[in-house]
């Protein structure tokens, strides 16, 4: 059945959990009171999202490939963004098959999104075009011209229109039909008429080294990390670590490593009782000894004291934390 939901966020977490067709994580590279919003529209076999955000960030997305996301800038004139090392422009698509990605921005932005499962999509290209679109076997940034791609931004933006003034219309099975019909086509017509853009020549072992890092981070959550001892355990210098990092994130490791504690802390205290926990012990167990400079600190990236985070009610812990 159509669904279509439009949803305020003032927590980074919540936020990520909310985004569909994978698993995300969001990372605040500015300190400020955190907005977005997130508009959910399911039709039949498209689902639709529209996310934004006030202040700028990085994220990794994780795609099992059960679903094919498409996304794009919501906005001719947007900022540029950054994924995998690679700008993406008011005329670029990326096309999340399978695997781990990272996108980051240096300022606000919005972004819309369209997904089928791979089935669907196959279906969908070979009634149009007599045969199924082959997919790239990585997430694949490609440049689409301006008519095409026009088309697919004044549909998706007229649906979310749409969806804000009269919700209702949406759900209703002939309407969700329609539109879903517009919009499928003319997502085909971008992906037809698409030329892969070709990256960095840098891009695929720098993906490769942040991997490393990404790994070696989890399986050392709780410890105190410096740079030196990180770089001896993936096998990289100082200063290639530096470069894959503000490549991938927008940031150097060091300033990756900090909002990374950040917001494992912000979640800790999110899933913990006040009455079994305290903000010492969970500050002190995510690296931060300097109590007072982490409140602070705290505040201005999640826009409430850690206090405040503890000491919530559980229900609205749930539903900051999960919407659906």
């Amino acid at each position: 059945m159509p669904r279509c939901q439009i949803l305020p966020f003032t927590d980074p977490y919540a936020y990520q959990l909310a985004i569909r067709a994978g698993r995300f994580e969001v990372q605040l590279q500015e300190r400020g009171s955190f907005r977005a919003g997130l508009t959910v529209i399911d039709l039949d076999r498209l689902w639709m999202q529209r996310l934004s955000g006030n202040l700028a960030w990085s994220m990794r997305f994780d795609n099992d490939g059960s679903r094919i996301p498409l996304a794009f800038l919501a906005g001719d004139n947007d900022p540029p963004l950054r994924h995998n090392a690679t700008e993406i422009g008011s005329g670029h698509i990326v096309l999340c098959t399978k695997g781990v990605g990272r996108t980051w921005t240096k300022t606000a932005s919005e972004i819309s999104a369209l997904s089928l499962s791979a089935a669907g999509l196959a279906q969908a290209t070979e009634a149009m075009l007599g045969r199924p679109f082959p997919l790239p076997q990585d997430t694949t940034i490609y440049h689409v011209p301006g008519t095409a791609l026009s088309r697919l931004r004044k549909l998706h933006e007229a649906t979310v229109q749409l969806a804000s003034a009269a919700p209702g219309m949406l759900v209703k099975p002939t309407v969700a039909k329609a539109v879903e019909h517009e919009l499928v086509h003319a997502m085909i017509g971008c992906l037809v008429t698409a030329s892969p853009v070709q990256g960095a020549r840098s891009s695929r072992p720098h993906s490769q080294i942040v991997a490393r890092f990404e790994d070696f981070l989890a399986s050392r959550q709780r410890e105190p990390l410096y740079l030196a001892e990180i770089c001896a355990a993936i096998g990289v210098s100082q200063r290639t670590l530096h470069s894959c990092c503000q490549e991938h994130y927008g940031v150097g490791p060091m300033r990756y490593l900090w909002l990374r504690r950040m917001n494992l802390a912000h979640r800790a205290l999110l899933r913990a009782g006040a009455a079994q926990s305290t903000v010492t012990e969970i500050a002190t167990d995510h690296g931060f000894w300097e109590l007072g400079r982490f409140s602070v600190d705290y505040r201005a990236l999640f826009g409430e004291p850690p206090s405040a985070t503890l000491q919530r009610p559980p229900e609205e812990k749930f539903r900051r934390m999960a919407w659906h």
